[in-house]
């Protein structure tokens, strides 16, 4: 029997799953076995899985597991370099030139264990099956506008935290624009047809601020795009891969420009392939804001888990999404799970 493991987030400040109860029970009606680890932080709780018939585990014994358990988890595992001899389903991180990816690998390869990276399932023509990007995009806009407010304090962007829905989020942020005194910033979204720009634009328009939005025809040339500079805002919703145009050169630290907020929503800073080569390093929750310049003043806000910022709308939007692929893993070896695993193999080669 087909044993699926969910487990608990490890990753501070991650309160998504992938799993609904409504879908667990669907999972388990069609002969999947389905196991929940308890959580102290997961937005759903587990009562819900319980009734849906889940067996429940231990928080965070997933190693101990049973071999042919498939574990689902969303975002990293503790990097402790320990060998991975599970299938795993999660985020992994490792295929596009990260630099932390190939210990993610040499793990998985170590332990003979295979990676179903999510940001990899995909239908025969390549689209995602399942994406947190709306989600992603519409707090990204809103820790940035965040830090444009904050910037108009004479401040820098004080921490961000976990909202218990996007209307309390918007309520507050509101009420920050408001209190600058100042007119609404301008904003530039690159990849606003995907649903990450989606996400990115609703929120913008939601506060009142105009949006400039760009996609693959607007950048076709490869650049360079001084249009960027001559908006306040820059909203990055297109992940980083090879042939990706730089967006924001580094000699953009000391141009004249209005630009000074950026949010990287799509937070690659390690890739060799970083459309804003002017920060290195990811923020967090505690420091959402990286100042980059300050003559004139340049913020970049990078959190990589963005979408937990509104946990329960993000888990149900994506677990609703993922569910028909879930509903398929008896047979391993077809369909977008067989996709995922070609191109795990691919990967590994040379490791």
């Amino acid at each position: 029997m087909t044993h699926l493991w969910v487990r608990a987030e490890q990753r501070p400040n991650e309160e998504r799953v992938g799993l609904t109860p409504e879908g667990a029970k669907a999972l388990i009606a069609s002969g999947i076995r389905v196991t929940v680890e308890e959580s102290h932080v997961r937005a759903i709780p587990i009562d819900g899985y319980k009734d849906a018939g889940c067996e429940i585990a231990a928080e965070n014994s997933w190693p101990e597991a049973p071999a042919d358990a498939i574990i689902f988890g969303l975002k990293e595992l503790p990097e402790d370099g320990t060998p991975l001899p599970h299938r795993h389903i999660m985020f992994g991180h490792a295929y596009k030139g990260q630099h932390s990816g190939r210990a993610l690998l040499e793990r998985f390869k170590a332990g003979g264990g295979t990676l179903y990276d999510l940001e990899y399932l995909v239908e025969e023509n390549g689209r995602r099956v399942a994406a947190f990007g709306y989600w992603a995009g519409y707090a990204g806009a809103a820790v940035t506008l965040k830090t444009w407010a904050a910037q108009q304090r004479g401040e820098e962007c004080p921490p961000v935290g976990v909202y218990p829905g996007k209307d309390v989020l918007n309520a507050e942020l509101l009420a920050e624009l408001d209190a600058t005194g100042q007119a609404r910033p301008r904003a530039i979204v690159i990849g606003a047809l995907g649903r990450v720009g989606t996400g990115a634009a609703d929120l913008c328009e939601a506060m009142g601020v105009s949006v400039t939005k760009w996609d693959m025809a607007e950048t076709a040339s490869g650049g360079p795009f001084p249009e960027i500079l001559e908006h306040d805002l820059y909203l990055n919703c297109i992940f980083a891969r090879p042939g990706t145009p730089v967006f924001v050169p580094r000699e953009a630290l000391t141009a004249q420009r209005n630009l000074t907020a950026i949010g990287d929503v799509a937070c690659d800073p390690d890739s060799d392939y970083n459309p804003v080569p002017v920060y290195d390093r990811a923020t967090t929750w505690d420091h959402p804001a990286l100042r980059v310049a300050t003559d004139p003043i340049l913020d970049v806000t990078a959190i990589d888990n963005l979408p937990s910022m509104l946990p329960v709308e993000s888990s149900e939007d994506y677990a609703a999404q993922l569910l028909p692929s879930l509903l398929t893993l008896t047979a391993l070896e077809n369909g977008v799970w067989g996709r995922a695993a070609a191109t795990y193999n691919t990967h590994i080669e040379g490791i």
